[in-house]
């Protein structure tokens, strides 16, 4: 571990429910505010079955609209989370940072702003040219690559970033992507005119945020595994 860096536990959640990993992430959270545990700053990645799910910024959704989503064999959840409708599905990266930001800086600007350099930093790394825009995530031209919505209580944060390595973009054909119109989605893949799978993204997302959170990454092999091994 560096001297001055702030550890920080990866668990790999794999495909998983929408539903569980809200349920994994209060588990962290809890654990955050219980002073007798040892649970560390935790990153959690997973991917997800198809789900559509809404922010905290959400235009209004009928039963009917609702209905119309799930009728395509995706789930759908309201969430506390910022930001407004998107998709999550199989072929997508997700990362839920759970982590207490007086370890690092009482900003959630600064935070948002970090998340965004990452990804920013990691599709560098593929030599895809992303950036920012004055609507959320990250962008490659007009299209995001990389949906971005958190949740920060007590400076602790869930939620956290979906970026689209090999996805099935057409299920973002069924909504507007965060309610951004005239704009589209993108992926690795398609910016690359190959196959990136998930396996691939991972351990260059994870260099990614060590190098901009300055952290020390370890890995947990499962939820309940609790035997950590150093791997950033």
């Amino acid at each position: 571990m560096s001297l001055g860096k702030t550890p920080v536990s990866v668990v790999n959640l794999g495909r998983i429910a929408y539903r569980s990993a809200l349920q994994i992430q209060q588990h962290y959270i809890k654990q955050h505010f219980d002073s007798s545990s040892q649970i560390p700053n935790t990153l959690l990645l997973c991917e997800h079955y198809p789900v559509y799910t809404v922010g905290i910024r959400r235009a209004p959704y009928p039963a009917e609209e609702e209905q119309r989503l799930k009728d395509l064999g995706a789930d759908f959840f309201r969430t506390n989370r910022g930001g407004l409708i998107t998709f999550h599905g199989p072929g997508q990266l997700v990362c839920y940072p759970i982590l207490n930001l007086g370890c690092f800086k009482k900003s959630v600007r600064w935070y948002v702003c970090e998340l965004e350099r990452t990804v920013i930093e990691m599709c560098g790394k593929f030599r895809i040219k992303a950036s920012t825009s004055p609507d959320t995530g990250v962008w490659v031209g007009n299209n995001k690559i990389c949906a971005i919505g958190i949740h920060c209580g007590r400076y602790v944060t869930s939620h956290g970033l979906a970026l689209n390595c090999n996805t099935d973009l057409s299920w973002f054909e069924n909504i507007v992507p965060c309610g951004i119109v005239g704009k589209g989605v993108t992926s690795l893949s398609r910016e690359l005119g190959r196959d990136v799978r998930i396996e691939e993204a991972t351990p260059v997302l994870l260099e990614a945020f060590s190098e901009q959170f300055r952290c020390t990454l370890t890995e947990s092999q499962s939820f309940s595994d609790h035997t950590h091994q150093t791997v950033h």
